[in-house]
């Protein structure tokens, strides 16, 4: 059905498709659970095989509002077509959108995907997802069970498979945030199924706030993502057209890329930056971005010192690194606004570090009390 002119396609929930590992499918069916942020009448659905080097066979679509565990609200159940058709064939590093169906998507529901895969996909084929999504998700033994109430399950996966975004039709004046990272916007060691990553915050805070247009907020974090060189995935720069500018609705775009950069996990004398180099990949982000005529506002690197995650990456060059690069992003004049992580979470008596209460432990990702403070950092009148 055609959009009207009064509305749009706006992004709801993402994921950022990533080479996965470790997951092996035949016949079977995956019910990936999605929290989405703005609600609608109606929806679509995109499928990714972007990290695929072979088309691949999808059999059937199937959405619905989750009740609990892998099982849905029956009256919501709804079959997906792909220009009309109830399958679709994905090619080789590409994607698809469904077609529209009617649903009544309440804001902040738990929308529940589930894509039958027919044939085989064996652990040695790369497959799209995105791991350590810090949500279950449900494989089934094989068989086909997108209709299913409750779907039987054979194990359970943190990963999203396939699944890339929901998008849902919205009033023209409708915008989308989309929060580009690494594993401080994936919010890695957070809780699992809490949905306490600072983008989920701030989609509550619009949700709930007086006035002010809706917002979809779509997370494009990937743990370990860097601007400059790729790792798990794509470089910032190398995806930003993928994962921001294609993104339905989009208006304003959240950077909070960096500090990967200085700890080069890789250890690798190739892959060793300036901040100099990290300034101006964050520079070609705001030229990007502005281009498009997206508002992006740019978040400050936090704190890292004497790391626990991978001890030895903590450097004091590379503080000095951070230290000038989130001087330039406070006072550069690149981005349309900052938003200072750094100090919303850093300890005032000792600023080279996170607070205790907002610090997981390892002193490089927040605690699940930093990132919902993180979230309530963001001033909401930027999106006015």
């Amino acid at each position: 059905m055609a959009t009207h002119d009064d509305h749009h396609w706006v992004g709801t929930w993402t994921t950022t498709p990533a080479p996965t590992e470790g997951i092996a499918l035949e016949n079977q069916t995956l019910r990936m659970i999605a929290r989405i942020s703005i609600g609608g009448r109606r929806l679509r659905v995109r499928l990714s095989n972007a990290c695929g080097t072979r088309k691949l066979p999808v059999g059937a679509v199937q959405v619905a509002l989750r009740s609990e565990g892998a099982g849905i609200v029956p009256d919501t159940a709804r079959a997906l077509t792909f220009n009309g058709a109830p399958s679709v064939t994905i090619a080789a590093g590409s994607l698809v959108v469904s077609d529209p169906i009617e649903l009544e998507l309440p804001p902040l529901a738990d929308l529940a995907v589930s894509v039958h895969l027919p044939g085989p996909v064996p652990e040695s084929l790369p497959i799209t997802g995105h791991g350590n999504a810090h949500q279950t998700n449900y494989i089934s033994p094989p068989g086909n069970f997108t209709a299913a109430t409750t779907m039987p399950v054979q194990e359970t996966t943190e990963a999203f498979v396939i699944v890339s975004a929901v998008e849902v039709l919205a009033p023209r004046e409708t915008g989308g945030i989309v929060t580009l990272g690494d594993s401080l916007t994936d919010c890695n060691i957070s809780k699992l199924d809490a949905n306490n990553r600072w983008p989920d915050q701030l989609a509550r805070r619009l949700a709930a706030r007086r006035g002010g247009g809706m917002l979809g907020v779509m997370n494009q974090g990937i743990g370990g993502n860097r601007i400059l060189h790729d790792i798990r995935g794509d470089s910032g720069l190398k995806r930003f057209d993928r994962d921001v500018l294609a993104q339905s609705g989009v208006t304003h775009v959240i950077v909070l890329l960096g500090i990967n950069d200085i700890r080069n996990r890789n250890q690798k004398p190739d892959e060793e930056v300036t901040a100099e180099d990290m300034i101006a990949g964050l520079n070609q982000f705001a030229v990007r971005a502005h281009a498009k005529g997206l508002r992006i506002f740019g978040g400050t690197l936090l704190t890292f010192e004497y790391e626990t995650f991978n001890p030895g990456f903590y450097t004091e060059a590379g503080e000095a690194k951070r230290q000038q690069v989130n001087a330039w992003i406070r006072n550069g004049g690149a981005f349309d606004a900052v938003i200072d992580f750094e100090k919303a979470l850093r300890d005032p008596g000792h600023p080279t570090q996170m607070l205790p209460i907002y610090d997981c432990g390892d002193h490089l990702h927040p605690s699940d009390t930093g990132y919902l403070h993180m979230g309530d950092a963001i001033d909401l009148s930027l999106f006015e």
